[in-house]
């Protein structure tokens, strides 16, 4: 899953894709280094951001987005957000699917809003909000209490009518470095859920704080660490650089 930010502020990239010129040859790019899935987002999630209303994001994405689906109609654009009206929007004019931050907990109508379209649907978990998430996030237990939470939001999902359900642990939401790395090494345990697992790793903090260096650096210790990710039973990963995470999985693919 390639990253396409919208956004003026993303940690990575922010500013560099929120022209449609710019996005467009950056999808095409994506794309041609192999990517199945573009991940369409405007609302910055990285810590201290504020919550962005439905009307902003729209205004933001949607004229990307439909461009971004006349010129490529045989691609899966997922819509990052947390707002139902955005969601149920970018659904309308051909979206493909739904990766939600908040998992839900953000907009309560999320799950009866996407339900009818039939299209998977990703929780994530976030201790607090992007403001706050990182302002000492605490666990007894960081993979149960992750655990717990996915099952739960994949059982209201569920019962609202969602068929295609992911999950994705949230690795840099309301999570210290050692929250993280505990998570990663004990991924497996998630895999009973029977639902397919998406993993951001992508240049995050837990990666460049711990190496003591910059996202822009960041690269090889994301490949490292999606390679583990793969092994404990990842099955998408959503990606600054895609041509280095598909060969990443290509060679994983090979020792399996």
């Amino acid at each position: 899953m390639g990253i396409l930010n919208l956004t003026e502020d993303s940690f990575f990239d922010g500013g560099k894709y929120n022209r449609t010129d710019r996005a467009l040859a950056h999808v095409e790019k994506m794309l041609n280094q192999g990517a199945f899935f573009i991940d369409v987002g405007v609302a910055s999630s990285k810590p201290g951001s504020a919550i962005l209303s439905s009307e902003e994001e729209k205004i933001k994405l949607l004229p990307t987005l439909e461009k971004l689906i006349t010129n490529f109609p045989d691609s899966f654009f997922s819509i990052d957000t947390y707002n139902s009206d955005t969601a149920k929007a970018a659904l309308e004019i051909g979206a493909s699917m739904i990766n939600d931050i908040s998992g839900g907990i953000l907009d309560p109508e999320m799950f009866t809003k996407i339900a009818p379209f039939r299209v998977p649907y990703i929780i994530m978990h976030m201790q607090g909000k992007p403001e706050n998430m990182q302002h000492h996030p605490q666990y007894e237990d960081i993979t149960k209490e992750v655990k717990h939470f996915l099952i739960h939001q994949t059982i209201a999902a569920e019962a609202a009518g969602i068929k295609d359900v992911l999950i994705d642990p949230g690795f840099g939401f309301g999570k210290t470095l050692e929250h993280n790395f505990k998570l990663l090494k004990e991924l497996n345990t998630l895999t009973d859920l029977n639902c397919p697992m998406l993993i951001g790793l992508s240049r995050k903090s837990m990666i460049y704080k711990y190496l003591n260096f910059t996202p822009k650096e960041a690269l090889n210790g994301t490949t490292a660490l999606h390679a583990w990710g793969l092994e404990r039973g990842a099955s998408i990963l959503r990606v600054h650089d895609v041509k280095e995470a598909k060969e990443c999985v290509d060679l994983w693919r090979a020792l399996h």
